[in-house]
């Protein structure tokens, strides 16, 4: 009797793989819980409030952002709002979606990462502050121009774009450019009544907090006069 040549080798392969899905499906909402839990715990801690579900309303209020005005079926999730160190803010992971085609098909790409928003009572330019790469410097090449600061490590190290190149100036200031090359991961934006922060990736609970507090210490660079000349 050939057992290997008579066993049914499909029916087992198409169950492992169904398994394997349910599987990865089980853990994925584990961490889906565990994160929650451990978003609420920590709004518990900072006195903000928490809401889990998803908010699509985020989206179109702050959608002059750069960073939320991208993709299709755009919202935000686990959102931490309220007073945090007397400023208003949110805190939240954020999802859009594009797609591509190959060979196989039209495909759908899902995209998450976490996003930190201080409101103020003034309106403010667009600028953004990010790190340069090799696509920014490439763009540069073809004539989008970024500003250029005295300091060259901070213009080497930092691609700052706006309109206004006055308030660009005043943003970078010597204390807030310090601050941000002693942390160079920061991506920011201004625009309206906003200061944003957007991280590359969806950010561990551990990692929430101390990005409230960098946005604070951004605040608290901006000289009192933009607050005050509005």
């Amino acid at each position: 009797m050939n057992f290997q040549s008579n066993f049914p080798i499909a029916p087992v392969i198409a169950v492992l793989f169904v398994g394997i899905i349910v599987v990865g499906a089980i853990f994925s909402a584990i961490a889906t819980r565990k994160r929650r839990e451990g978003l609420f715990e920590l709004a518990q801690r900072l006195n903000l409030n928490f809401d889990a579900g998803n908010d699509g309303g985020i989206a179109g209020r702050f959608g002059f952002l750069k960073q939320l005005d991208q993709g299709d079926n755009r919202y935000a999730t686990n959102v931490l709002s309220g007073t945090y160190r007397q400023n208003e803010v949110l805190a939240f992971d954020y999802h859009y979606q594009t797609y591509y085609t190959d060979k196989n098909g039209t495909h759908t790409q899902h995209h998450w990462f976490s996003f930190f928003i201080l409101t103020v009572p003034t309106t403010f330019p667009d600028l953004t502050i990010r790190r340069e790469n090799f696509f920014t410097k490439v763009a540069e090449a073809f004539g989008y121009q970024d500003i250029k600061f005295e300091s060259a490590e901070f213009s080497k190290t930092f691609l700052v774009r706006s309109p206004d190149k006055k308030f660009a100036y005043d943003v970078c200031n010597a204390q807030m450019m310090e601050y941000l090359l002693a942390n160079r991961d920061l991506s920011i934006e201004f625009e309206n009544e906003v200061i944003a922060l957007v991280c590359g990736a969806r950010l561990a609970v551990e990692q929430f907090e101390l990005n409230l507090q960098r946005l604070i210490e951004i605040r608290a660079r901006l000289p009192e006069y933009l607050f005050t000349n509005s």
